[in-house]
């Protein structure tokens, strides 16, 4: 049985290379080039994304909120200077992540979490791991838009894109 959670995470992590891909497709410079958006430049959407996924990870880990935003908010300010570092790093946080997956029993176990921009509640992480890939679906189409206003064709990244890089076995 599909462990959807799971699942989409995995399908972050496959759009996330994809479109880190497409990126390396394109002049280096690319990263760096200023534009009119939700960022100033993919490079700092891309450092914002890694961020936010390492945190999350802490989170899911067992650190408490406030401290793992702390921790990894800098990381936001980090702009790397090439798609490789980014592909590396996401790469990095992804198998740290299953690691944490394979240890991990019950995805619908409960944990309090207090939000400093939210406040206090309880969450699964199921939807820890929901939020991940619900937040990087967010911003890759803001890489979309910022590679349009930039002059370049992004790359697809949906869902049902991710669904024929599986393998598909019929049911009987």
């Amino acid at each position: 049985m599909t462990n959807h959670p799971v699942e989409m995470f995995d399908y972050h992590i496959w759009a996330t290379r994809t479109i880190l891909g497409r990126i390396a497709e394109l002049p280096p410079t690319v990263l760096s080039q200023e534009v009119n958006s939700s960022f100033p430049t993919i490079a700092h959407a891309l450092s914002h994304m890694y961020a936010v996924d390492e945190m999350w990870y802490r989170i899911f880990t067992g650190i408490e909120m406030r401290k793992a935003l702390q921790d990894t908010m800098p990381l936001a300010a980090e702009v790397l200077s090439g798609t490789e570092e980014y592909a590396s790093r996401f790469d990095q946080l992804s198998e740290r992540y299953h690691a944490a997956l394979h240890q991990q029993t019950d995805l619908e176990q409960s944990m309090v979490l207090d939000n400093p921009y939210a406040g206090i509640r309880e969450v699964r992480l199921s939807e820890i791991l929901l939020h991940v890939a619900n937040h990087g679906t967010y911003h890759r189409g803001n890489i979309s838009t910022m590679l349009r206003q930039l002059g370049h064709a992004s790359t697809m990244t949906d869902y049902v894109f991710y669904w024929y890089q599986q393998p598909n076995i019929p049911s009987a």
